[in-house]
């Protein structure tokens, strides 16, 4: 007996296709709209396919409403569970509402409220939301163990045939939108449902477009499967960017990824706080970390994109308006402009007047600050956040803090101390 060999999976145009006129009826087809700002800075034609303004402010309703309209009456009879650490809960709660089919999200702690009040505002009463571990898979696990004891059917985020299907979706749309050839597409990477789609439909249909997937720094799951030729799953993971911070890709969406992204690129925290800033600051355009991904990466491809014409898919726009002094907080350290540090202060008068006349600069702001005298010391350390209003100042603001002995400690560089701030 011969043993025939496994076909692998990879998603096709035709049922691609059918998935788009399952979803005409459900979804916004978003627009792909030039950006002239960085058109202009980048000296390239750069389009945003905004998926942030889709009803559920994601492209996530297209895999979960592919894939929950898809199963059998058995396979749906005892409802569905999902596992989200927001947009997919999202886009399945509206599905649920929509084709009334009782289903039950766990998201992890950590999620912004403002993620869950919309979940359960989009899914009403066909919904439960149950808040379960400190991240996408530890939701994951919980989720896995109530399908089996409730015999509910999972709709998982991004490994499955009809999700990945439904986002692919998002490259139909930008094919028929976008006039002439696309040189560069540049995407986010969470668990890989929406990368593995996309790719697949460009590989297909515009085979010469070079595919960028990104990934935040702290949560690089894709990019150590792919260089290590596997999938593996990561120990640790920086939850900010929740909309891509998985410790685990899919193995079909891995699959799919080595054969057709042409390059994966990890992009600091820092800066993707940068770009959610600059988007509101200059278009009124708000977007949630995984959103700004793909424009936050543009730096890196400067040279490369020039005369180019390049689409970058804007995922979504779920923020909570309660993280904004955190995004400015990361956006500030990471372009220099913010700086911690453990002050020694003499214990006497007039001390803190000479650190403010002497040390600092004259641009040099003083944001944050803690101090508690202890009369048997000499000197007093106090906890002082400055803010520059020009990074190349720093230099010389350490120096002069050593010259008149005021430096203690800088904290920046020191991530064991500094958490305890940040």
């Amino acid at each position: 007996m011969i043993a025939t060999e496994m076909k692998t999976y990879f998603p096709q145009i035709k049922s691609i296709t059918q998935a788009q006129l399952r979803l005409q009826s459900v979804i916004r087809k978003t627009p792909l709209e030039l950006h002239e700002g960085y058109s202009e800075r980048f000296g390239a034609n750069i389009s945003l396919k905004r998926e942030d303004l889709q009803q559920v402010r994601s492209y996530k309703i297209r895999g979960a409403y592919n894939k929950i309209s898809s199963l059998t009456a058995a396979e749906s009879e005892n409802g569905i569970v999902c596992a989200s650490a927001g947009n997919h809960a999202q886009g399945v709660a509206l599905s649920c509402f929509k084709l009334k089919i009782k289903g039950t999200i766990f998201m992890p702690t950590t999620t912004p409220k403002q993620k869950v009040r919309k979940v359960k505002s989009f899914g009403k009463l066909m919904v439960d939301v149950i808040l379960q571990g400190d991240s996408f898979d530890d939701a994951k696990a919980a989720c896995d163990r109530f399908a089996i004891e409730n015999k509910a059917t999972i709709v998982p985020p991004f490994e499955d045939e009809k999700v990945i299907e439904g986002q692919a979706t998002v490259g139909l749309e930008i094919l028929e939108q976008h006039q002439g050839q696309i040189d560069y597409l540049f995407m986010p990477i969470g668990g890989g449902g929406l990368t593995s789609g996309v790719s697949a439909v460009f590989r297909e249909l515009s085979p010469n477009t070079k595919i960028i997937g990104l990934e935040p720094i702290g949560a690089p799951a894709m990019y150590e499967s792919l260089k290590m030729g596997e999938v593996v799953t990561l120990t640790k993971i920086d939850t900010f960017a929740d909309g891509v911070a998985v410790k685990r890709v899919g193995q079909l969406n891995f699959d799919i990824c080595k054969k057709t992204l042409s390059d994966i690129r990890l992009v600091h925290e820092g800066k993707i706080c940068e770009t959610m800033l600059e988007l509101y600051d200059e278009d009124a355009i708000v977007v949630e970390p995984a959103g700004a991904l793909s424009l936050a990466a543009l730096d890196d491809f400067a040279e490369e994109i020039k005369g180019k014409n390049v689409v970058c898919v804007v995922s979504g726009g779920n923020n909570d308006i309660t993280r904004t002094a955190e995004i400015r907080e990361r956006a500030l350290l990471y372009k220099g402009l913010k700086h911690y540090f453990i002050v020694n202060f003499p214990q006497r008068a007039g001390a803190l007047k000479e650190f403010v006349n002497d040390v600092l600069g004259e641009n040099d702001d003083i944001v944050f600050f803690e101090y508690n005298k202890k009369n048997s010391r000499e000197m007093g350390p106090a906890l002082v956040g400055i803010e520059l209003k020009f990074a190349y100042d720093f230099d010389a603001l350490q120096k002069r803090m050593t010259e008149h002995n005021f430096l203690g400690e800088y904290l920046n560089e020191k991530p064991s101390l500094f958490g305890y701030i940040f």
